[in-house]
Formats: structure tokens, sequence, C-alpha cells
């Protein structure tokens, strides 16, 4: 029996690690280098992802074209996943662009567009976000490197992918929202790696 409810817990409350920033910056490659490695420790886990190309599969405005009502499917779109994903049983649920990333990046398009989103539609945006933080347990914050080269089959425009970082670190600074920032140096990569994975151990062992 003590067994049966230890597997029911670990099942229905996952360790949830969530990453955000601009694009290109690797949030993607750190989740699949996070997952590699609790899956060789013998770890279960489920990841989310492609938010931004299921969003635009559905007909929604998407980078700097970005609306309140793309913004809103995007975040529950994304809170959906999570939900979906913590309840296939996996031991960690790895989150690729956390809710508070839709946020930003639909401010860094009002900005992008001189435009001032309504006060109470932003106040919205960010109560549907804020819903999901206290689920996640590690938050990582990508920096954008201007000096590394992007992919150039992406139309990215630089002003608003400058714009977009700006945003994501402002919005975690003014909420004061517990990250770690993980820059492209290989040794902070290495690092959020090295965090996340140990962080895992220490909750499967307990």
């Amino acid at each position: 029996m003590t067994s049966s409810n230890s597997l029911l817990v670990t099942s229905s409350n996952p360790l949830r690690i969530a990453v955000l920033g601009t694009h290109s910056t690797g949030k993607t490659t750190l989740l699949k280098r996070i997952e590699m490695e609790l899956r060789g420790h013998g770890l279960t886990v489920a990841r989310t992802g492609r938010l931004g190309k299921r969003a635009a599969a559905a007909g929604l405005p998407k980078m700097q074209h970005h609306t309140v009502q793309s913004t809103e499917w995007i975040i529950a779109q994304g809170i959906l996943d999570e939900t979906n994903a913590a309840a296939q049983g996996a031991e960690v649920v790895l989150i690729d662009r956390a809710a508070h990333d839709a946020v930003a990046y639909f401010e860094a398009a009002m900005a992008f567009r001189s435009e001032t989103p309504a006060r109470l539609e932003r106040e919205r945006l960010l109560t549907l976000a804020s819903t999901q933080l206290p689920k996640y347990d590690l938050l990582f914050a990508t920096v954008l490197d201007e000096s590394l080269s992007v992919d150039t089959s992406h139309d990215y425009d630089a002003a608003f992918r400058r714009l977009v970082d700006e945003r994501v670190h402002r919005l975690l600074a003014n909420d004061v929202i517990p990250h770690q920032r993980v820059t492209s140096d290989p040794d902070s990569q290495a690092h959020a790696v090295d965090v996340a994975v140990q962080r895992c151990l220490k909750e499967d062992s307990q």
C-alpha cells in the first residue's frame, strides 16, 4: 500500500523545470541536455514545446505581430500542455517557454509597434501567467548574446529580438520572480544543467 501511495504522489506532483527567453538563445537545447541527463539517471521525463509554431498553424499572429488574443491563447495552451504533461506520470516535466514568456513577447510586440497595451488587458495576461509560477520548481531565463549567429532560415528582426530579451528580464526583476540566468557561456549552460539534475535527484531520493 505504501509503495502505491508513493507512486501516486510522484505522478500527480512531478517536479517542473521551466525556461523562458527571447528566440534562438538556447532554450530548447538546454532542456534537451537536461532531459538526456535525467533519463541517464533513470528518471522519467515529459516535455512541452512548439507553442509558437502551433499558434502560427492556428492562424494567430506571432513575434512582433502578437496581440492580446494570440498571447492569451499561448498562455492558455501552455497551461494545458503543462497539465497534460504532468498527468502522464513522469517524475519531471520540462517546460519550453514558461507562461511569462508570452507576456514578454506581447509587451515587446507592442513596443516594437509603438503601441501601448490597455492596462487591464496587460494585468489580465500577467495574472493568467502568474497562476503557473508556484508550480515551477526551477525557472531558467536565457540571456541574449548578439555576438552569436542565428538560424538564417528564420526571419528574425534583431531589434525585436532585443526587445523580447529586455522585457523577459524586466518582468522577472519587477515581479521579483526567483530564477537563474543562463548565458551563452558553456560554463553557465553546464551549471544550469547540473543545478536541474541535482535538484531532481534530490527530490527523487526523498
